[in-house]
């Protein structure tokens, strides 16, 4: 049986959605050493402007998923996140997808992000690159890092 996943702004966080990013928050906190750990507890990405969204299926949050404005038309991904048990029913794509076309709506050009370097990220960087995301060198103020790899992809 096929589910719809419906992707969803999000204007202020709701329980469910909460509990996705802590999930996110504490996987990234475990797999990555504090200096190389970018990830943005659910209060800073609102106070810091992203536009945030949730993935459900049946009324379930499953996923979610971030951009922000860093300069001018530029923006970078935050906050993408397939809980393990929905993992492989296409949520991480869907996610990307709308955000992609939503950055691009709202007047961005090109979306960068930093993701994990070790074998937990493979699949996110697959899904990246194959959605034309390039690697590139660090933007925004990221340092090098051995525990980073940085992607852009023009919209």
């Amino acid at each position: 049986m096929t589910h719809t996943i419906l992707i969803e702004q999000v204007a202020s966080p709701d329980p469910m959605v909460l509990k996705v990013i802590e999930t996110h928050v504490a996987q990234m906190q475990s797999q990555s050493p504090e200096e190389s750990c970018h990830v943005m507890p659910a209060d800073t990405l609102f106070r810091e402007g992203a536009t945030v969204y949730s993935a459900k299926i049946d009324g379930q949050v499953l996923g979610v998923g971030a951009f922000k404005p860093i300069e001018g038309s530029h923006g970078e991904l935050k906050s993408m996140h397939t809980l393990a048990a929905a993992r492989g029913r296409g949520v991480g794509r869907a996610m990307l997808a709308r955000l992609m076309a939503d950055a691009k709506a709202s007047g961005l050009d090109r979306l960068s992000l930093e993701t994990g370097s070790d074998d937990h990220f493979a699949s996110a960087r697959k899904i990246y690159e194959d959605a034309g995301f390039t690697y590139c060198p660090p933007f925004a103020g990221y340092k090098e890092d051995p525990f980073s790899v940085f992607m852009t992809c023009r919209l």
